[in-house]
């Protein structure tokens, strides 16, 4: 979750198409191996199992992988990759910690130094810190991604562009406003060129370009550029998608920073029932709208809905400990 200084939680798109593997148009060929949870014997024997977490069980199921069907170590950390992902988006983020890990290591001992499959674990895992908001160490591994995949790619590519992203989130977090705005500004340039205006990473990008704004209270830059974004996701997504829900969180945190209650109480409603809709209700994403809400309603003196909303908020957070 991120909050601003009056405590009005803005939060960055956050979907799986902006790992580096589901970049635009980079070359098919730097891509990962794509591996399926559901023809994945170690994903399945795994997921299937209810004690995720035994370290036991993720030796049977590596050792069942290479007995019964000669993985190599590769196999294994997309594998691994795999159900971290799994984990990462149900919300189950010390699940998922130890898995990226694990596959981080393997391939750093089995590929070059900078191969574009280690910069893909060292997003994943940038992801999962950003999420437990170990912001300083996602920073680190971010920077390690952008310089393979600068040096792989190219300085204009839409893998660039995901990383100079995420990268500029991680500094916004951590107070450095101008880096992030001028790595926001490159991601942006990099996305219309290459993607087109109206490409869902492009909205994105301008979503993390309005949150460098409102942490800064600049709320009349931010909100033309969350319009946009919004008609992007919209029109290219869907209209209850989670980037969709994304967008409209942030509009109401903006309204919310500006008092106008009324507006911002409804696009968080919409947003609530989107991730609802879109995850179930208990996932770190529904948490962090309910707890926006509780916030506007002890802004607005109804106590009673504040203090439902952060139950119900807090409950969740407990699951997902």
């Amino acid at each position: 979750m991120k909050a601003d200084k009056q405590g009005n939680p803005l939060r960055a798109t956050a979907a799986l198409r902006n790992s580096p593997q589901n970049a635009g148009n980079a070359p098919a060929a730097h891509h990962p191996r794509p591996v399926t949870a559901r023809n994945n014997p170690v994903v399945m024997h795994y997921a299937n199992k209810k004690r995720a977490e035994d370290e036991t069980l993720l030796e049977e199921a590596l050792l069942l992988w290479k007995q019964r069907w000669g993985g190599c170590d590769l196999d294994v950390a997309a594998s691994l990759s795999n159900l971290a992902e799994i984990h990462h988006a149900q919300g189950n983020l010390e699940l998922a910690a130890p898995l990226f890990l694990r596959a981080l290591n393997i391939r750093e001992k089995a590929l070059e130094p900078n191969h574009p499959e280690i910069a893909v674990s060292l997003h994943n895992l940038a992801t999962l810190y950003r999420d437990q908001k170990r912001y300083a160490q996602a920073e680190h591994l971010l920077q390690r991604a952008l310089e393979i995949s600068e040096s792989r790619f190219g300085p204009n590519n839409p893998v660039v562009a995901i990383c100079l992203n995420n990268l500029a989130e991680m500094q916004r977090e951590l107070g450095q406003l101008q880096n992030a705005a001028i790595l926001l500004a490159r991601a942006l340039q990099i996305g219309e060129k290459i993607l087109g205006r109206h490409h869902p990473d492009v909205a994105t990008n301008l979503n993390n370009l309005a949150l460098l704004h409102l942490a800064q209270r600049q709320y009349a830059q931010a909100e033309p550029l969350l319009k946009r974004a919004l008609k992007i996701s919209r029109k290219t997504l869907g209209l209850h998608h989670p980037d969709v829900a994304t967008t409209l969180h942030n509009q109401g945190a903006l309204y919310a920073g500006q008092a106008r209650y009324t507006q911002a109480e409804r696009l968080y409603k919409r947003a609530l029932r989107i991730n609802e809709k879109s995850f179930g209700p208990n996932h770190l994403s529904v948490a962090i709208t309910l707890k926006s809400l509780a916030t506007l309603y002890r802004r607005t003196r109804q106590p009673e809905k504040a203090e439902s909303f952060e139950k119900r908020a807090s409950a969740i957070s407990s699951i997902r400990k």
